[in-house]
């Protein structure tokens, strides 16, 4: 699994650009981030609710996957350039 994780980063690229993003006028994902962060709790705003949740790990996983990917690469890189 970690190799899939490692390997499939352009996957993970293209959902976070496509899934991750959509509707991309604005970023979806950038008000639900800012509603979590409590930039969008303003007077009269409804708090999150289980759907908007879902919304989010919908959202948020490409990005996550794609994080997770770089990170493995990365340490991957590292750990072959240290002399032994």
């Amino acid at each position: 699994m970690k190799d899939q994780l490692k390997n499939n980063w352009k996957l993970f690229l293209m959902a976070s650009l496509t899934l991750g993003l959509a509707p991309f006028n604005p970023p979806h994902i950038l008000g639900k981030v800012q509603w979590i962060l409590g930039g969008g709790a303003f007077i009269g705003a409804h708090p999150m609710q289980a759907k908007d949740w879902f919304d989010v790990l919908l959202h948020g996983s490409p990005w996550v996957l794609l994080l997770i990917s770089i990170v493995l690469n990365l340490f991957a890189l590292k750990t072959k350039n240290v002399p032994k």
